[in-house]
């Protein structure tokens, strides 16, 4: 099934949600109506018991250039702008969102991923990116600082030295060099970014939905701990995910030497 919003499209099919950023025109460049339908998608698709997995990437020739700095949740009237308002009630609450997801998220970055739109797609559980893709730190170009989390993901995933290099030069990263640092998770040929999102988001959505859920809480929450809250939170989601009907399933099937049939349940 599929529906048309101005700024997102989405499709729902075979467990898989693909939710398409759809401002091509403006290489897929942020407003707050967009912010909005984008939230409402990912609700969406978080209540509905048959998506286990999601799929974000951009129409055109682009994942998304950032925040449209035309924008009027970007500057008010008067060109006064109010960024921590914007920040507050879009982009913060945008990143929560994908992190906090209890299912994966499948980035296909399809070209340029800049500035916020950078950091969008590094907040998704495994990027992948088109060998032409370029992910830019494009914040200091306009006297800002990164956000949508880019402050907290750049030295976590390539370490300081890199994120520091990423954010007061505001470079373009190539995709394989990305790769190359540990930022993505994979760069494949452009004609064949579609299908490879889509047999891993396929693969994703034959798994176990709520231990994936509990994977992603878990890593989340290891970004912080000390080793022994680390090892607290693993006990707990441990028992959460062993009272799953998927857990009794992948017992079985070991037992019965059988490939398994997970509901996401």
């Amino acid at each position: 099934m599929s529906t048309t919003a101005t700024t997102v499209l989405y499709q729902a099919e075979a467990g898989v949600a693909t939710l398409t950023l759809n401002r091509p025109e403006s290489l897929n460049a942020l407003t707050g109506a967009m912010h909005g339908e984008l939230r409402a998608a990912l609700a969406r698709a978080a209540g509905d018991p048959e998506v286990r997995c999601l799929v974000l990437t951009g129409a055109g020739r682009g994942f998304c250039s950032g925040a449209d700095l035309t924008d009027s949740s970007v500057i008010a009237a008067g060109g006064v702008p109010d960024l921590a308002k914007t920040l507050e009630t879009t982009y913060n609450p945008l990143i929560r969102a994908l992190r906090d997801l209890p299912k994966p998220i499948v980035a296909a970055v399809n070209g340029v991923a800049a500035g916020a739109g950078a950091n969008i797609a590094l907040s998704c559980d495994l990027v992948l990116a088109a060998r032409s893709a370029l992910f830019i730190q494009a914040f200091c170009k306009i006297g800002l600082i990164p956000d949508a989390g880019g402050t907290w993901l750049l030295p976590r995933h390539v370490g300081r030295a890199r994120a520091a290099g990423l954010a007061l030069l505001g470079d373009k990263l190539p995709a394989e060099q990305a790769e190359a640092w540990g930022l993505i998770w994979k760069v494949v040929d452009d004609d064949k970014l579609a299908d490879e999102a889509a047999k891993l988001a396929g693969h994703l959505a034959t798994q176990p939905t709520t231990a994936l859920g509990l994977i992603k809480k878990a890593l989340a929450g290891a970004e912080t701990n000390t080793l022994d809250a680390q090892l607290d939170l693993e006990r707990d989601l441990q028992t959460i995910a062993g009272r799953t009907d998927d857990f009794r399933e992948g017992v079985a099937a070991f037992r019965e030497k059988r490939p398994t049939r997970f509901t996401g349940r």
